[in-house]
């Protein structure tokens, strides 16, 4: 057997046995491999702070954990803490009221009856009573995995912040591609990601403040509700209303329908019309001209598409894979499309 064979057949043994090593940790690392680049122009800027690439790092892993992760956990400890606090006639009363409102709604929602009265007969609020404390285990357990896994993924973080232009300089080397190539797909993908990852940071932190501000006058925890609408808001379409129609429901089965009426209208008109319609848009251009400065020509409706195809193949992260493989599918499309021009 020749040298190079033999060379050939224990890479191909090597790298089996490395993909069955860290088959556990592939996603983590993939999402931290991607956060990375999505936020590589803040590391260069810690680093030229610094004048340390390790200290750079640091301090954008520090900020990850602070912007991303932290906000995530504080959620999840108290929602943990208030179903194990549930009350059984808070949820009793939801359910009168909701039963009730159906079977007499006010005339402009007449129309919604038809398709509500099946739905609330198959709904059992007051089984969420009985089954509190199983939901609060399930969910306690959620924590405690979610938790493990945002702290491997923030190590993975660190690392190829630390690593990543040794690792980048290798796979070029591997791939010999031609240099252009090379930066026309790290450019077109680090670009598209920047830009996603900051645009959907900053429109949620900013929905997520309205709505906590909102809540905190009429008497609740905004900053825990603020960030439970912010990460909502990531689910396109339905996401808001996952926060605010429970919130209306809650304070009419109290009797405060002035309340109710509030939260719909400032929801739906403040939130979800004039911030996500018309001022998420102009977050996501400032964002691509002051901090990307790209000049990559982002499609929203792609973009829109890649999150919830993301989010309902891969979960929570999809929101990070799915405009990844996308944008770099369109990145490959655009470099054989220069090829074929030239050609």
């Amino acid at each position: 057997m020749k040298s190079q064979h033999l060379l050939i057949v224990l890479f191909g043994a090597s790298l089996y046995w490395m993909y069955r090593l860290y088959e556990p940790f592939l996603l983590t690392m993939l999402i931290a491999a991607l956060l990375a680049i999505s936020t590589a122009n803040i590391q260069c800027y810690f680093t030229a702070l610094t004048k340390s690439r390790f200290t750079g790092s640091l301090l954008t892993t520090f900020l990850l954990a602070i912007l991303f992760f932290v906000p995530l956990g504080y959620f999840l400890a108290n929602f943990t803490i208030k179903l194990n606090n549930l009350d059984p006639d808070i949820l009793a009363k939801i359910d009168y009221s909701l039963r009730e409102l159906i079977a007499n709604p006010p005339s402009f929602l007449l129309f919604l009856k038809p398709y509500l009265v099946g739905l609330i007969k198959d709904l059992q609020i007051g089984d969420l009573a009985s089954k509190a404390l199983s939901y609060a285990g399930t969910i306690g357990s959620y924590s405690a995995g979610y938790l493990k896994n945002a702290l491997m993924v923030i190590v993975f973080y660190f690392f190829a912040q630390f690593n990543g232009d040794a690792i980048i300089g290798f796979v070029k080397k591997v791939v010999k591609l031609p240099e252009d190539d090379n930066q026309l797909l790290t450019y077109e993908l680090s670009s598209v990601m920047s830009t996603v990852f900051y645009s959907i940071l900053a429109t949620a932190m900013f929905e997520g403040a309205l709505f906590g501000v909102a809540v905190s006058f009429m008497g609740y925890n905004g900053i825990l509700f603020g960030i439970m609408y912010g990460f909502a808001s990531l689910i396109p379409v339905v996401g808001g209303a996952l926060m605010w129609l429970p919130f209306a429901v809650y304070e009419y089965s109290l009797g405060n329908t002035g309340a109710a009426i509030f939260i719909a209208v400032y929801s739906v008109v403040m939130i979800s019309i004039i911030a996500d319609t018309f001022i998420k848009p102009v977050i996501i251009k400032e964002i691509n001209v002051r901090f990307i400065k790209s000049s990559v020509k982002l499609n929203e409706l792609v973009i829109f598409f890649a999150i919830i195809a993301g989010l309902a193949t891969f979960g929570f992260w999809g929101m990070i894979l799915g405009p990844a493989i996308t944008s770099f599918f369109l990145a490959l499309l655009k470099l054989v499309e220069a090829k074929s021009v030239t050609v």
